[in-house]
């Protein structure tokens, strides 16, 4: 197999840039690839079948009040046939925003994201699916709705408070998970509001108890620190962990019992941050990736597993699972042959050609990209994200429930009525 990439152009080879400069780089990744996927590059009908990843037969084109309980009870009573099984609330960042980031700045982001399943751009930053899609599709409900979508959103099996960018930090972005849980509540005070007065809601008390609250958040907060020496990284992982677990508290004082927790993945693995100006090599593991960046990635999952296993024990009447998506991702890497992978550092999406395919300047989604061909498997879409041939992968194991703490099941959260021990 070939790297496969096509609309070349000349590769530019990296100048030393200081660590301050880097630091804005890497913060900026992520807002970078949303704004030049902004409507100016969506490619005309001729030029993208011509380019060959757009047409196929048949393609369709404050702090956290407590909120009151009063009257939940009796509304919660007051429930409609029809509804859904399984409802899902998820928080976090681009690796489960299913379009909310292009919902809420109003950006018009063009193909080749969305090229392979579904055909068109969705606002996912990758090619097709995402974990989050995998997992609702195993557990037979639609995809979940962003919450900033204005028109043709479905919210009756749950809401996607998820944004591009965002932090577990207070202030780190303009959709930290204090303003998703902040999104979150209002939307649930005002269902509960309606239902009191007898009118139908998408989730009526019984969808909000028996749901499950997934999050994936902390990779932004990790990614805008990598850029200090590793003690000072290290010290900042606290903060970080006491948000979401002060995310995950919040969420139980209003009646969340269910919790889906995952950890960050193998950053020293990303094209991103590989394609880093250097001194040497000295940094590199036996797979080619940043050990710093790993062993904080690790780090980071071990105080966030620690922090689960401290909630499981106050919190006796709730689920609550870790995963340890380190370890499922850092696989894709490891063992890249075993999944027909033949550059498992480099990305689909970008501009430079091998070793990473990834230019600080000229990412995925500019005037200049360079693209791999739709066979291609790839583990990294644009350098940050993953590809949707990676993301099944990543969702086939995590769904086995073998890389989770309790060792259980996703499936097995929607009809449990009592605590899983672990």
């Amino acid at each position: 197999m070939t790297s496969g990439l096509m609309n070349g152009g000349s590769s530019v080879s990296p100048t030393k840039i200081s660590l301050r400069l880097q630091y804005y780089v890497l913060l900026a990744g992520v807002g970078a690839v949303l704004v030049v996927a902004c409507l100016k590059y969506m490619p005309a009908a001729a030029a993208v079948a011509a380019a060959g990843y757009g047409s196929w037969p048949g393609a369709q084109g404050s702090g956290l009040a407590v909120a009151t309980r009063a009257g939940e009870a009796a509304a919660s009573e007051r429930t409609n046939g029809g509804r859904s099984p399984v409802v899902i609330f998820n928080f976090g960042d681009s690796n489960s925003d299913t379009g909310g980031m292009a919902a809420a700045n109003g950006m018009n982001i063009a193909l080749p994201e969305g090229r392979t399943f579904f055909r068109r751009p969705t606002g996912r930053l990758t090619d097709g699916r995402l974990v989050i899609d995998f997992i609702c599709e195993s557990l037979s409900t639609p995809y979940l709705s962003p919450y900033l979508k204005a028109l043709g959103s479905d919210f009756s099996n749950g809401v996607n408070f998820a944004i591009g960018g965002s932090t577990a930090t207070p202030g780190g972005s303009p959709f930290s998970l204090d303003v998703q849980l902040h999104q979150f509540l209002y939307f649930r005070t005002r269902s509960f509001e309606l239902i009191n007065k007898g009118q139908r809601t998408p989730i009526d008390g019984e969808g909000f108890r028996n749901a499950i609250y997934a999050m994936d958040i902390g990779q932004n907060d990790l990614s805008a620190y990598l850029h200090l020496p590793y003690d000072e990284v290290v010290a900042k992982i606290p903060l970080v962990v006491a948000h979401i677990k002060f995310g995950i508290e919040t969420l139980y004082a209003h009646g969340a019992r269910k919790f889906w927790i995952h950890g960050t993945g193998a950053l020293g693995c990303l094209p991103q941050k590989l394609s880093i100006p250097r001194d040497d090599d000295s940094d590199l593991d036996g797979n080619g990736c940043l050990k710093k960046y790993n062993n904080v990635a690790k780090l980071f999952n071990e105080r966030l597993a620690e922090a689960c296993n401290q909630l499981r024990q106050r919190m006796a009447d709730a689920a609550i699972v870790f995963t340890d998506m380190f370890a499922i991702k850092y696989d894709l890497v490891a063992n890249h042959t075993k999944y027909g992978i033949e550059r498992p550092l480099m990305a689909c999406c970008g501009n430079g050609g091998p070793p990473y395919n990834y230019n600080h300047f000229k990412m995925c989604m500019s005037g200049e990209m360079q693209l791999c061909d739709m066979d291609a498997r790839f583990i990294s879409w644009d350098g940050v994200h993953l590809t949707e041939v990676a993301n099944s992968i990543v969702a086939s194991k995590l769904l086995t429930g073998d890389y989770s703490k309790p060792r259980i099941k996703i499936a097995s959260l929607v009809n449990s009525t009592t605590p899983h021990d672990g």
